[in-house]
């Protein structure tokens, strides 16, 4: 994640290799030079119980990744299965596209990228479910 540019509102809290940073009062913002540094914004965190449905379980994975809690080239075989998956049900241009980005950054190793654009899917597969519900 060489130059990664963290902008972190007033306390809020970003995982940085295992460890919970919490901002001050004022809006910050950081410039990461370490790369392959395992960071996770803690708004962006799924909550284990909250991974159960397949856009979510998909989220969490890469979540997994960045926190340094599943090894990378592991987490990128379950990831790209798991995206793949996903286009079999989402198959709208703009979906396409949010996985087509995801792919693209777990093979150029950005994982807070595809996780960003996964995070995308989610009120699509809300909306899938509701109707099939």
């Amino acid at each position: 994640m060489s130059g990664l540019i963290l902008k972190l509102a007033p306390n809020e809290r970003v995982l940085i290799n295992g460890a919970v940073i919490e901002n001050g009062d004022r809006r910050t913002r950081i410039a990461v030079r370490t790369p392959d540094a395992n960071i996770l914004r803690l708004r962006d965190a799924i909550h284990p119980d909250d991974s159960n449905t397949p856009v979510a379980r998909v989220c969490y994975e890469a979540q997994l990744i960045l926190s340094g809690d599943r090894p990378a080239a592991e987490g990128r075989k379950i990831l790209l299965k798991g995206i793949e998956q996903l286009t079999l049900v989402f198959d709208d241009r703009d979906s396409r596209n949010l996985l087509t980005a995801a792919t693209r950054a777990v093979l150029d190793g950005n994982y807070y990228r595809a996780l960003r654009s996964l995070r995308d899917l989610l009120p699509r597969e809300s909306r899938y479910l509701a109707v099939a519900g």
